[in-house]
């Protein structure tokens, strides 16, 4: 029996120092509420809970200038501590460029991208515009009459809107772009007719287009995707294709091990059941790259996004 009572004590103990070194981690989602950054924050502090990888994971928002004032944030107050992580995306890459962001990805540990999201287009419910070749008639008649209300300027929505003018023959740098630091923001732009046309990752309007307040004109995947009706750009003429990525970073100055420790975490998150229904919910792709090979793969997404926002006029 009493052989019994020290395994039993033995079990536990074991149980509650696993518990101890679980990280709680704090993710700052370098955006307002409402929009893609913090659903992914969010999505990632309750899967990881729910799959007892962290005991504790809180979020806070830092919004503005698409995220890089987060980002300075972070880096300058995060340095060498491993429970810090920050979300970002394609939408920070732009932002950094077109605000010559004195903070850049070169300063966080990438550790993985995450989600791939295409972008969508919507006009509200009474809109005139019925479908892309509505909205490229009346982008040609007067580029400056459609309004376009999306994420921050340089980002993932402002590359689409102007590789959709360039596509229809109109001058990029003339499209009325106006951007918001939140997904909430805009969504409520577009639901008061404030603006023409919405643009956004899909999730972020998923909800008002299956409720009827919004009405769905096209996606910017190259064939149509499953369990989302609508045309893709190119069938509606215009020949645009374009997918947003959103990663994880931690904090600048860890040691090799707490990355290791930190790379294990989000591995066994993403292979999770939480996750997969988080993907599957949100309607995110599973885009998962991780380490070195994400790291990698960020400089090349830098090199190329210079090259398109100097190619629509907005970098020089």
């Amino acid at each position: 029996m009493r052989r019994l009572l020290f395994a039993i004590a033995g079990a536990a103990t074991l149980v509650m120092t696993g518990q101890a070194l679980a990280t709680d981690y704090k993710i700052m989602a370098p955006a307002a509420p409402g929009g893609g950054w913090d659903q992914t924050a969010r999505s990632l502090q309750a899967a990881l809970q729910d799959e007892k990888i962290s005991d504790s994971v809180q979020v806070t928002n830092v919004p503005g200038a698409g995220g890089t004032i987060g980002l300075a944030q972070f880096v300058n107050q995060s340095n060498g501590d491993p429970s810090q992580l920050i979300v970002g995306g394609y939408v920070m890459v732009g932002a950094i460029l077109t605000n010559n962001s004195p903070v850049t990805l070169d300063q966080v540990t990438p550790i993985a991208r995450l989600t791939g999201e295409y972008e969508a287009i919507v006009v509200p419910a009474s809109s005139e515009i019925k479908d892309m070749a509505g909205l490229v008639e009346k982008l040609k008649a007067d580029p400056g009459s459609v309004s376009w209300a999306g994420g921050s300027a340089g980002g993932t929505d402002h590359i689409t809107a102007g590789l959709i003018a360039k596509a229809a023959g109109v001058d990029p740098t003339k499209v009325n772009y106006i951007a918001f630091s939140g997904g909430g923001e805009a969504l409520a732009a577009i639901l008061g007719n404030q603006v023409t046309v919405g643009i956004s990752g899909y999730g972020e309007f998923a909800e008002q287009v299956k409720a009827g307040t919004l009405r769905l004109i096209g996606i910017s995947s190259d064939e149509r995707v499953e369990g989302i009706d609508a045309p893709t750009f190119k069938d509606g003429g215009v020949d645009v294709s374009i997918q947003n990525w959103r990663m994880v970073a931690a904090a600048p100055g860890i040691s090799d091990e707490q990355k290791a420790a930190i790379l294990a975490d989000v591995d066994k998150l993403v292979q999770s059941a939480s996750w997969q229904k988080v993907l599957a919910d949100k309607g995110w792709a599973n885009t998962y790259l991780a380490g070195d090979a994400f790291a990698e793969q960020l400089k090349k997404d830098n090199a190329a996004t210079a090259a398109i926002l100097k190619d629509i006029g907005l970098v020089q």
